[in-house]
């Protein structure tokens, strides 16, 4: 069997979220599936050492057009003429007008949503909105086409059957991410003290995720990372990754503390490999977000040893388990009475280290692989 799988972005330098689990679920494929053909659909870009074709992987570069036009032309067209018998679209989307059976990995459904789109009135960059609006336009369309929806999470798994009125219909399964092996303890003090000057990271932080998307509630974050400090008189800082100061100094602004800033460490992007050595190094890793569908960040911080602070909210706490402290991420209040407790409450924070490694060994990307290995195997068995 011929497997087209879209991996568009796998190959850019700075991978976010889907990218990575795209590049997890082929380097995972590779390893166990050796009988049936691959062949990868990308554009062009700067990070090839990511994936290296193999004897059943092949990698096909299409050019930098549009996202769309990608999309909806250019992919279909190849996957067709590669003699493609399935095509796996890995990114919320995909061509609609294909006659290749079509598995689609539908991440959330969060830009569908009303009360999300309210909370991204006048928020979020121009490339978001974009996305947003053409996932809107074309992910019905797609639902109504594809052969199966894998989405992250039980969670997500409802709201898309409810949603789109497929509760219980057999083509939407909930496959779990996984965590990558090189999150674990960082025990070497040298590579530790690389990342530290890497990053210009300070003694005592702690660590958060946030960007421009409203879901990571960066703004409430702040608030409660101000109000910390306020009651408790801490010399706690805070990092963050790849945010633009401009806008960190408007939020600031909004929250009522400017002089904030001075307690806040910006990284810039951070390559994959290197954040375990930040994760090991922080004194609580924040995760407070308003809507998730799975969470990989979470569990990331707990093969490390870092406690977790999330939210009770959406997919969260099925993720978590019992190996986070959950707070209603609505309520600044909340997260900054879990920041107290976590700083002061030396046996709590150690019982919910030890729950957080025995939480993230539940999730692996070869048994991810392998659910989806299973479902290409049953649309196969299918067609014949």
């Amino acid at each position: 069997m011929k497997i087209g799988i879209e991996a568009q972005r796998i190959f850019r330098n700075k991978k976010h979220g889907m990218d990575m689990v795209a590049l997890e679920l082929i380097r995972n494929l590779q390893l166990i599936d050796t009988e049936n053909e691959y062949v990868l659909f990308i554009k062009p870009d700067e990070d090839y050492t990511a994936v290296k074709e193999t004897p059943n992987f092949k990698i096909v570069t299409l050019g930098t057009g549009f996202y769309p036009f990608w999309e909806q032309l250019a992919l279909p067209r190849a996957a067709k003429e590669a003699g493609c018998q399935i095509l796996h679209c890995t990114s919320n989307t995909a061509p609609v007008s294909t006659t290749i059976p079509l598995v689609v990995t539908l991440h959330d459904i969060i830009y569908m949503e009303s009360s999300y789109l309210k909370i991204l009135q006048g928020s979020g960059t121009n490339y978001q909105k974009f996305g947003n609006m053409y996932r809107r336009l074309f992910v019905p369309r797609v639902i109504k086409k594809s052969r199966k929806i894998i989405t992250v999470s039980n969670f997500e798994k409802e709201r898309i059957g409810q949603f789109f009125g497929m509760a219980g219909d057999s083509r939407l399964v909930a496959v779990y991410n996984g965590v990558s092996e090189h999150f674990k303890p960082v025990t070497d003090n040298s590579e530790l003290s690389r990342v530290k000057e890497k990053y210009h990271l300070p003694d005592h932080f702690f660590f958060f995720l946030g960007n421009t998307d409203p879901k990571k509630n960066t703004k409430g974050t702040l608030k409660a990372f101000s109000d910390f400090l306020k009651q408790t008189g801490s010399e706690m800082n805070l990092v963050m990754l790849d945010y633009d100061q401009d806008e960190l100094n408007k939020l600031l602004t909004e929250i009522g503390d400017p002089g904030l800033i001075n307690r806040i460490f910006l990284t810039g992007y951070v390559v994959n490999t290197d954040l375990p050595a930040i994760y090991c190094q922080c004194s609580v890793f924040l995760y407070p977000s308003l809507r998730e569908s799975f969470g990989i960040p979470m569990l990331e911080a707990m093969a490390c040893g870092v406690p977790v602070i999330t939210s009770n909210t959406s997919s969260m706490p099925e993720v978590a388990g019992d190996a986070a402290l959950l707070v209603d991420p609505f309520k600044p209040e909340e997260i900054t009475a879990a920041m107290i407790r976590l700083t002061a409450d030396s046996d709590f924070k150690a019982a919910l280290i030890s729950k957080g490694f025995v939480q993230a060994a539940k999730f692996s990307w070869k048994a991810m692989a392998r659910h989806v290995l299973g479902i290409y195997r049953e649309i196969g068995a299918g067609t014949q």
